[in-house]
């Protein structure tokens, strides 16, 4: 799976001082959760800093809705509309409570035309998320629903997970339906895979809870070891 971004965000990635020279650039604002912060087709090109929170990305199909990505505190979006002046790829809603830099257009071109470092950023970033989705079309196309649903659990214990004894809590607040729409199945096809999971004492879960139990069965099941002795 490719959920996330860089392991050190965009932000992160910046002097002190470049910092402060973009957050003086824009105007802070905040965002309830499940409140967009920009919309698919819509024709606005300011570039998002999240500044605190998570988002979720997501396009709309004629099959139903697809999470393409999360995006955390530290990490661009938008960044595409501003470079090409182009109509929004994606909808990008806030999964909780989210603080954010909202940057104009040009003013965001300028301070990347002044620091060719962080031209070359956005450009690895861009990149990155190019690769990312040519794995998720792969993966789409070559595995089944209960392997990427091993994927995408293991991806989120993995860079959202809070240690409980031997096992991992995932912290973000996502449903089945948009665990479902993260790995391109319905809902129905997500339930009948975490029941199995469950059966295999692999996850636990609850009302506003997810648990992954054992995450080394998961992560066989979801290719890491392929992946990882590959080219």
């Amino acid at each position: 799976m490719g959920l996330f971004g860089e392991r050190q965000a965009f932000l992160d990635r910046l002097s002190t001082a470049d910092r402060t020279a973009l957050r003086a650039l824009g105007a802070t604002r905040s965002y309830e959760a499940r409140e967009h912060l920009v919309d698919e087709g819509e024709r606005t090109s300011f570039v998002v800093v999240l500044l605190s929170g998570w988002c979720a990305v997501r396009r709309s199909t004629d099959r139903g809705e697809l999470i393409l990505a999360l995006r955390q505190q530290g990490e661009l979006i938008g960044e595409m509309a501003a470079l090409d002046h182009r109509p929004r790829s994606a909808t990008v809603s806030a999964l909780g409570p989210v603080d954010a830099l909202i940057v104009p257009a040009p003013r965001f071109r300028g301070f990347m035309a002044a620091r060719p470092y962080v031209t070359g950023l956005v450009m690895a970033q861009l990149t990155e998320r190019l690769r990312s989705a040519d794995d998720e079309r792969r993966a789409l196309a070559s595995t089944t629903v209960l392997e990427r649903l091993a994927a995408c659990l293991v991806e989120l214990a993995d860079r959202t997970g809070r240690p409980e004894g031997d096992s991992v809590a995932i912290r973000l607040p996502l449903s089945q339906s948009e665990i479902a729409a993260a790995v391109g199945a319905t809902r129905e096809a997500v339930a009948k895979a975490l029941r199995l999971l469950r059966e295999e004492g692999l996850v636990r879960t609850g009302p506003g809870s997810l648990v992954v139990a054992d995450i080394a069965p998961l992560r066989l099941l979801g290719g890491e070891e392929e992946a990882a002795g590959g080219p």
